[in-house]
């Protein structure tokens, strides 16, 4: 059976029409595709021919302890540039810095002649340089570069002061508190703080449900008349359902701070010293609610609607006393450093709960497990009742720590017992550690309120004590 000339045509030679394999005439001008002549395959013309060895120059030898790679080098090999001329064959050095090199052709001091790059590095090996060869005009020699320099990206460094984002480390935390380079949200500053003293420091964090640190603290160390030593610790729990409980805290805890750095070294007795700055945290509070622009009848009445509030507990370590003083549910501790002896609770909450268990109408169980346990009946500010600052002196006969805490440590070690169990038996000797570790356990507790404890340890006076 006959088969039907094949060509290799696409296109009909005579008018350009696509044709098929099969086609033996042009449909458009009927030209003949069977008489197209074949055109033959060039044959195959490799560059090198099979078999045949190349010669290729032998690399360089690695000089030793040398970073380089024992790789060819430009103008280790023959060759012409695009105009047929050979290419040039200066040495190339890489083992000298690049800074080293100068492509501009003079060098970096006035009045002094000019050296090319690769006079630097010869110059740098402690050889006489090459003589460049002469470059057609119109070309400029170019230094190489030094391959072991990798390029490391320059970022922008912020300005010194400038605070940078927790999270990429690198870009600076706009006003609103935003990192201006990866848009991460920073933490404030009162969402963890610590702070420590010789004898005394405390913690306090954010804690893992609220979206803000509403507890506040203040510790210090000054000296009584005599010279002896005082230490104090103020903790302040901001009332969450009143405006800017935050401020109150703050408000409050600088204010009784202050007051007692002033009071103890005039001679004030740490009792006198404790009633009077709790009243002069109350003022602080009760000026937050003073807004300008109101005077008489309407500022009166303004600022006891849903005013900024907190509570507020202190301790004063002096001369062989230990002095307590506080308004609302924030509480003191006693846990002496033998844990044999027994730990007490030093302070009574302002709550219903201990409303209804001084009454006699719930014991301590049935009164805390109720829903109203934690509603407080005594507070500082503009919206309080008549302020009741209450203090208490102690003269324990014993070593110890106070622990000065907020609720949201001691709903998870309420009973004095707990407490001691919670409290690092190396507190007295590290605050700051006990602090952290108390924290810790609320937070692992579950966090559900801000957490701020302070610790002060307590040392025997050298005249003895006996029980007050």
């Amino acid at each position: 059976m006959s088969q039907m000339p094949q060509h290799d045509l696409s296109a009909c030679p005579g008018c350009a029409e696509p044709v098929d394999s099969g086609d033996r005439f042009c449909g458009a001008c009927g030209h003949d595709l069977a008489a197209v002549p074949v055109t033959a395959p060039e044959p195959d013309r490799p560059t090198v021919a099979i078999g045949t060895p190349v010669n290729w120059p032998e690399p360089p030898a690695r000089e030793p302890n040398s970073l380089s790679t024992a790789t060819q080098h430009p103008g280790d090999l023959p060759g012409t540039d695009s105009g047929g001329r050979d290419l040039p064959t200066m040495p190339v050095r890489t083992d000298i810095p690049s800074d080293a090199h100068d492509t501009s052709g003079t060098s970096g001091t006035p009045g002094t002649s000019g050296t090319s790059g690769s006079g630097l590095a010869a110059l740098a090996a402690g050889v006489s340089p090459a003589p460049e060869a002469s470059a057609p005009e119109g070309d400029f020699t170019l230094a190489a570069p030094d391959p072991r320099a990798a390029a490391v990206p320059q970022t922008a460094t912020p300005p010194a002061g400038t605070k940078l984002c927790v999270a990429c480390r690198s870009g600076a935390v706009d006003s609103d508190g935003y990192c201006e380079n990866c848009g991460h949200a920073q933490p404030r500053e009162r969402d963890h703080m610590e702070e420590e003293l010789s004898s005394v420091a405390a913690v306090s964090d954010r804690g893992l449900r609220h979206h803000r640190n509403e507890d506040a603290f203040a510790v210090s160390a000054t000296a009584l008349p005599d010279g002896s030593p005082a230490t104090l610790a103020i903790v302040c729990d901001g009332v969450s359902s009143a405006t800017r409980p935050d401020e109150a805290s703050a408000a409050a805890a600088r204010a009784a701070g202050q007051s007692l750095l002033g009071a103890l070294p005039r001679g004030t007795h740490p009792q006198q010293a404790m009633h009077e700055a709790i009243v002069a945290a109350a003022d602080a509070v009760n000026a937050l609610a003073e807004e300008p622009g109101q005077d008489g009848a309407d500022q009166d009445a303004h600022r006891h609607q849903n005013a900024p509030a907190c509570t507020i507990v202190g301790a004063i370590v002096a001369d062989g006393l230990l002095i307590v003083g506080w308004v609302g549910d924030s509480r003191a501790y006693w846990v002496p450093d033998d844990r044999t002896s027994p730990p007490a609770r030093l302070t009574q909450d302002d709550s219903w709960a201990a409303q209804m268990v001084a009454a006699g109408l719930m014991n301590e169980a049935e009164a805390y497990a109720d829903e109203r346990a934690h509603a407080i009946t005594g507070w500082l500010g503009a919206d309080a009742y008549e302020l009741e600052p209450h203090t208490a002196a102690f003269k324990p006969d014993r070593p110890g720590v106070v622990v000065v805490c907020t609720d949201g440590l001691w709903n998870y070690a309420e009973a004095a017992d707990e407490m001691a169990r919670v409290v690092p038996t190396d507190a007295a000797g590290r605050p700051l550690h006990g602090a952290q570790v108390l924290v810790g356990h609320a937070l692992d507790g579950g966090g559900h309120d801000n957490v701020t404890v302070a610790l002060l340890p307590f040392a025997l006076s050298p005249q003895g004590a006996g029980s007050a």
